[in-house]
């Protein structure tokens, strides 16, 4: 068994699945005591607890995966960082290992800035999940999920290089942001995530982990929980149809399950938030149930010494439909696309 490395202990992160899922209908697993579930006290980065997954990506601006990209400028990047200081953020999870993460990742170390981060390798889609992704409208064609499977390896050098040349700020690794799930529109076979993982884990001292739904790992994580070195939770009550009364059991929920159908991992929330916003939430999302929500995570991470991975930072207007300004997928951030700070910052 590979040794896990003292950054293993720089996160026990909580990650809030991306919701969309159903809830299950089947028989879950005896929940584990408090007492059980807590985390270990090495667990926590310099005794933080909530970190925050940070996209920086304005009005106008989108991903560097697509054609056209617009990326932030260091300005911008630096910006960002310099306001989650300010907001006590000290980890932040980037979610690939394009230009606006390299730049990221410059920008802390030229302006030493006392952030760490889980660095995330982006997976595309190596099988075509038209069936089983509502907005998948046509089998994606073989010789795109070709190109996709080389850009996988090529995304996966670079996380590698990219891990070993900031050591000093990158504390882990995470591999595929839900790409296991049967929703997601980029599915990769779970045996080439876990080829992916073992590439990751052969090069680099960091920690290795897999982004996924709670549920995922549940029902069909063993196989990749038996690899990687911590458990990349994702949990979104809001999703789900539960209430702000409801969200913070429900969330303890999720993890409990997990931590018992695979128990004896660590275990990190990779996102959990809410929206302030969001036409598919109605009366539910607001500024003040996601500062509720907020809260009510951040105390339960410091009594079980869990780091949460808060999703988001700052609104992504780029996200969801274009049509819609009012759909959930763009107003997760605490704070605004213009950067001035919701409820829960203030």
């Amino acid at each position: 068994m590979r040794k896990i490395t003292k950054h293993i202990y720089a996160l026990a992160i909580v990650a809030l699945a991306i919701g969309g899922c159903s809830p299950s209908t089947e028989e879950a697993p005896a929940l584990a005591s408090p007492d059980e579930f807590r985390q270990p006290a090495e667990a926590l980065l310099a005794g933080e607890v909530m970190a925050v997954a940070y996209s920086g990506f304005r009005e106008g601006q989108h991903p560097d995966r697509g054609d056209g990209a617009v990326n932030p400028s260091e300005a911008e990047i630096l910006e960002d960082l310099r306001i989650l200081l300010d907001h006590d953020f000290k980890l932040i999870r980037l979610y690939d290992t394009g230009e606006n993460s390299v730049a990221t990742l410059e920008l802390i170390r030229e302006h030493d800035l006392s952030i760490k981060v889980l660095l995330g390798i982006w997976l595309r889609a190596e099988l075509s999940n038209h069936e089983g992704c509502a907005w998948l409208d046509e089998p994606i064609p073989d010789a795109q999920l070709a190109a996709n499977t080389l850009a996988n390896a090529a995304e996966v050098r670079r996380g590698i290089e990219l891990a070993q040349q900031f050591d000093d700020i990158v504390v882990a690794v995470n591999v595929g942001n839900e790409a296991l799930v049967e929703w997601n529109d980029h599915m990769v076979p779970l045996d080439r995530v876990i080829a992916y993982v073992r590439d990751v884990k052969a090069a680099i001292e960091q920690p290795v982990t897999v982004a996924d739904n709670y549920e995922w790992w549940i029902k069909d994580g063993a196989p990749l929980a038996a690899e990687v070195d911590f458990l990349g939770i994702h949990t979104y009550p809001a999703w789900e149809e539960k209430t702000i009364d409801q969200a913070l059991a429900y969330t303890v929920e999720n993890m409990e399950r997990v931590h018992a159908a695979l128990p004896g991992k660590p275990l990190a929330i990779l996102e959990a938030g809410w929206a302030s916003t969001a036409i598919e939430f109605g009366d539910r999302a607001s500024e003040a149930n996601q500062t509720r929500y907020y809260d009510e995570m951040l105390s339960w991470a410091n009594e079980t010494n869990t780091t949460v991975f808060f999703f988001e930072a700052f609104d992504e207007p780029w996200k969801g439909d274009p049509n819609n300004p009012l759909g959930a997928e763009k107003h997760w951030g605490l704070f605004f696309v213009n950067r001035s700070p919701k409820q829960a910052m203030k």
